[in-house]
Formats: structure tokens, C-alpha cells, sequence
């Protein structure tokens, strides 16, 4: 058969020996250029600054202050909201891991890194095709070695074959491709792990902070029913000219202002609403929350070494996962500069005439590096892949730089918490004492003024001094349940299955 395409006829023992023999030079030349990757280590404190004394006594103590970290978030960390027994919380958090979008688009990008990964483990292995068609050509008179007034001739071809192509990998490009989508995936994966954590805690924020406001408009409506209820007495007073109409003035204006405040409240808690109805999933026309008023809430958070936090929290697992991968995309970028070794194979049957296509005469081959695509070298690109190179470089550095910024930032989270709690303790403790003055300064100045001792003024002071320690003490209290949230998410959520928490917190 004559043709400048046709396929070149072998015996089959000189193409199982160029088989062999490409096969033997791929595993004789293979080798990774890739830099060894090991987890970055990083200063760890013994104990945390802000840390109880019982809690830095049960600390167990360490040989170093080094810790190399060793990741641990996909750990099964139980539903920690469970230790503050309320139900309501648990049917939140139950409705939000179903339904929140913001956890179905981090599942989604879990799902793509993991097809990315299939598709760079696709190149350790050849590529298999089959095609079938005719193909007309006419060859120059000069490719036959003829006269140039001399006519060429024109043929169709008819094939039937199945084609292989295959890169060896010599100097571990595929093997860094395959490792970056690997760390590609662990990261993503560890994210959606973060997103998880942080929706579970916004969901409990934000059900404690409606509660919060809950508390505040219950003692805005008492303040308003008092104002009212004062109001007429000061004007019956007035009418009966025992009262200026000074203090009809005030006691008016004291009302106004409660009930101004109370509406502030509510719009407060409608936004607070809404936001929860977002993290559910639900359009917040959709979702309505019940009056719950909230109640001091009384929960140990157990504190682990700081050096378990390196293992513990998602968000640092996702930072040394990006590390990997940049470590990953330098032995990529080195392998530019190495030949690579193409592989073409095809077999098949190839006639001038469709009617004898199958016939076993017609059968062809086709193997590289004969077919021209064999080895191929680098020689100039104007500092491509050098300058590639150096950004894989740079890349990585800036990737170690945001890890170490990472557990800077939880260990600072987890101080923040844990003074948050401690100092909230003694402020609510401080703050019960003056609710119990203030209560008492109001009645005596009631008391006062009904015998006419004092202005209506002083006791409108003392009635307004009630409202904000008892705001006070509100808002400290929803702090305080924040500040627990805010603890267990800073520490990479809860340590045991809920039943172990639950028994823990009632011994």
C-alpha cells in the first residue's frame, strides 16, 4: 500500500520487543524532581495565657515546646451544642446541617476536588481510542520521486483502528500533578469541615442572641407597664395638685422613651431572626422564632494543650494542606525543565477498498518513537520556566507565612474566649449585686416619694437604674453563652460523643 499516512507493517516480535523495551526505559528513567515534603513545625505555649489554674494544672507537661502538626480534624467530634441541653438548639442545628447552602456549596467543591483527583491519577495510564473512516489523498509527484510534469496519484483509504498514546513519566510530573489534586482535595475537605464548625456555631450565636433580645423586651414590657401605671398615678396626683406639672412631664417622657427602646429591641431581634432563618436554609418569611427569654447558662468547656490545637482545628488543617500542595507544585514546575517521553501506538486494518477492510492481509501498526513523537527536550523558552519555578517557590513561602498566621490567629481565638469567660464570670457576679441594689434603692425611693419626702425625679432615677442593671445583667448572660460557643468552635469543636460531655457536665 502506498500513502504518506499509510501505516508502517511490523513483524509482531520486533513490536513486542520496542513495546518492552519503551516500557523497560519508563521504569529505568522514572524519578520524582519534586522537594521532600515534610509538616512545617511551629512554637507552641505549654499552656494557655488565659487558662483557669485547675485548667493549666490539669494540663499534661511537655518535653518541648515544639510541636510537628499532624492533622486530626476529620475526627469524629461529637454534637457538641448537646452539653447545653436545650432542645430547641438541637432541632436548629439538625435543620441547618440538612439545608444551609453555604454547607451544600462546600460539599460540592469536596465532590469536584475529588473528580479533579481522579483525573490526574488518569495520566499514570495510557489513553485508548478507536475510530473508522476513508481518507482521500493525492501525493505530489517529488514525495514519489517522479518527474515534476508527471501526474500524481490520488487513492482513497479506508481504516478501522484503535490508537494508544501514553506519556512516561519520567521526572514525576504526573506524580506532583496527582499530588496537588491530593492536597487540593484535604483541603477541601478540611474547609468544609470549617464551614461545618462555624454554621453550627453562628446557629448557636445566633439562637442565644434571639434569646438575649427575648430577655430585653420582657424587661422593656414590664418597664413600660410600670411607666404606665405611674403615669396615672402622677396625674392623678396632678389633678389633685400635689404633683408640679414638671413631673407630669417627665413621668410622660419616661414612658415614651421605655416604649421607643423596646421597638429598637425589636428590630434588633427581627434581623437576628432573619439571619437565623438564613443559616437554616429557609426564606425568612418562611421562619418564625417563639418568645424565649434566656436563662444563665452554666457550661465547662474542657481546654486541651495548645500544641492539640494544631490537630484539632479544620481551618489550620486546610492552611497545611495548601502547603502541600504549593511543596507539590515546585516538583511540577521543576519537571519543565526534564524531556518528556510520548508513546504512540495504533493498530488496526487499512485498505484501499471497504469490502476487504477486515481481511486479515490489511491489518497494520503503527508504534512511536517510530511514528516521529518520541522524546522531546527543552532547550529555549526566555526564562518561562525558570521564572515558573520561582513562583512555585514563592508560592510555597507565602503558604508557610499563612499557615503560621493561621494558628496565630486560633491560638488567639481561644485566648480571647477563654478571658472572655473568666472576666464575664466575675462582671455577671458583680452585675447580680448591683441588680439586687438597684431593686432595692427603687422601692425605697417609692416608698419616699408616696410619703413626699422626694421628687418624682429621684424616683424615676432609681426605676431607670433597675432597667439598665437588669439589661445589663441580661446581656452579660447571652454574652457568656456566645462566649462558650465561641470557646468550642476556637478549640475545633466538641472532644466526645454528647452522651460523654452531658455525663461530664452533670457529675
Amino acid at each position: 500500500m502506498i500513502g504518506a499516512k499509510r501505516m508502517i507493517h511490523l513483524p509482531e516480535k520486533s513490536i513486542f520487543r520496542l513495546l518492552v523495551s519503551s516500557a523497560l526505559l519508563s521504569v529505568l528513567c522514572a524519578c520524582s524532581v519534586a522537594p521532600t515534603y515534610n509538616r512545617p513545625h511551629v512554637s507552641t505555649p505549654q499552656v494557655f495565657k488565659e487558662a483557669s489554674a485547675e485548667q493549666k494544672q490539669a494540663s499534661l507537661p511537655k518535653d518541648s515546646a515544639w510541636k510537628n502538626a499532624e492533622p486530626a480534624d476529620a475526627e469524629h467530634r461529637g454534637e457538641w451544642w448537646l452539653v447545653f441541653g436545650d432542645p430547641v438548639l438541637n432541632d436548629l442545628e439538625r435543620d441547618a446541617a440538612q439545608a444551609n447552602q453555604n454547607l451544600k456549596a462546600a460539599a460540592a467543591r469536596v465532590q469536584q476536588s475529588r473528580a479533579l483527583t481522579q483525573s490526574a491519577r488518569a495520566g499514570w495510564f495510557p489513553s485508548l481510542d478507536a475510530g473508522f473512516g476513508p481518507t482521500r489523498e493525492r501525493r505530489s509527484p517529488a514525495s514519489q520521486l517522479l518527474s515534476d510534469d508527471a501526474s500524481g496519484s490520488t487513492q482513497t483509504l479506508w481504516r478501522a483502528q484503535a490508537t494508544a498514546s501514553y506519556e512516561a513519566d519520567l521526572f514525576g510530573k504526573v506524580d506532583s500533578q496527582v499530588s496537588i489534586a491530593i492536597a487540593n482535595q484535604a483541603q477541601n475537605e478540611a474547609l468544609y469541615r470549617s464551614v461545618l464548625l462555624a454554621l453550627q456555631a453562628d446557629v448557636a450565636k445566633n439562637y442565644f442572641e434571639l434569646r438575649e433580645y427575648d430577655n430585653q423586651l420582657r424587661l422593656f414590657r414590664r418597664t413600660v407597664t410600670l411607666r404606665e401605671d405611674t403615669l396615672k398615678l402622677v396625674e392623678g396626683r396632678f389633678k389633685e395638685g400635689d404633683v408640679s406639672e414638671l413631673d407630669l412631664s417627665r413621668a410622660r417622657n419616661e414612658l415614651s422613651t421605655a416604649r421607643a427602646d423596646s421597638v429598637g429591641i425589636a428590630r434588633l431581634r427581627a434581623t437576628s431572626e432573619h439571619s437565623l432563618a438564613v443559616l437554616l436554609g429557609k426564606p425568612p418569611a418562611d421562619f418564625d422564632f417563639p418568645d424565649s427569654p434566656i436563662e444563665p447558662i452554666a457550661t465547662e468547656v474542657p481546654v486541651v494543650l495548645p500544641s492539640a490545637l494544631l490537630e484539632r482545628r479544620p481551618d489550620i488543617a486546610a492552611a497545611e494542606r495548601a502547603m502541600a500542595a504549593a511543596n507539590a507544585q515546585i516538583g511540577l514546575a521543576k519537571s519543565a525543565f526534564f524531556p518528556r517521553l510520548n508513546i504512540n501506538a495504533a493498530a488496526g486494518f487499512e485498505s484501499s477498498s471497504l469490502g476487504n477492510l477486515f481481511d486479515w492481509s490489511t491489518r497494520s501498526f503503527l508504534l512511536g518513537p517510530l511514528a516521529g513523537t518520541a522524546l522531546t527536550l527543552p532547550i529555549f523558552d526566555g526564562g518561562r520556566r525558570k521564572a515558573d519555578l520561582a513562583s512555585a517557590r514563592a508560592r510555597y513561602d507565602e503558604q508557610v507565612a499563612k499557615y503560621r498566621e493561621q494558628v496565630l490567629v486560633a491560638f488567639r481565638e481561644v485566648e480571647d474566649s477563654l478571658a472572655d469567660l473568666r472576666l464575664l464570670e466575675d462582671q455577671k457576679s458583680n452585675q447580680g449585686g448591683a441588680v439586687a441594689a438597684s431593686v432595692r434603692t427603687e422601692r425605697l425611693s417609692k416608698t419616699q416619694y408616696e410619703e413626699g419626702q422626694i421628687s418624682y425625679l429621684e424616683v424615676i432615677d432609681a426605676q431607670r437604674q433597675v432597667l439598665q442593671t437588669e439589661l445589663q445583667l441580661s446581656r452579660l448572660t447571652g454574652a457568656q453563652a456566645i462566649a462558650t460557643v465561641s470557646l468550642i468552635r476556637a478549640l475545633g469543636g466538641g472532644w466526645d460523643r454528647a452522651d460523654a460531655i452531658i455525663a461530664s457536665r452533670e457529675r
